[in-house]
């Protein structure tokens, strides 16, 4: 049983860095504490996300799963489009 609940942390763990990394080094937006204030933020975020999943899992299911479609597919995917288009639109 306790390897269940290290393979859930470490997913965690993994997620949070891996947004970190990407948010810091790929976007490279100034962030509170750079980049150890992103890994931090990264964390905290990915295990509040799990959380969120335990309370609300019937909600994020049905939504997965409406009408055939997954809306958070879409939903990510034309916020990722939007935000292609905001950098694009503005010149620096």
């Amino acid at each position: 049983m306790w390897f269940y609940y290290f393979n859930v942390g470490l997913t965690y763990v993994t997620i949070g860095i891996a947004s970190a990394v990407f948010f810091f080094f790929v976007v490279k937006k100034p962030v509170l504490g750079r980049f150890w204030g992103a890994v931090i933020v990264g964390l905290i975020g990915s295990f509040l996300g799990g959380l969120i999943d335990q309370i609300f899992s019937n909600v994020i299911k049905f939504l997965s799963d409406f009408n055939s479609v997954n809306v958070f597919a879409a939903l990510a995917t034309s916020l990722l489009m939007i935000w292609l288009l905001s950098k694009a639109s503005y010149p620096r």
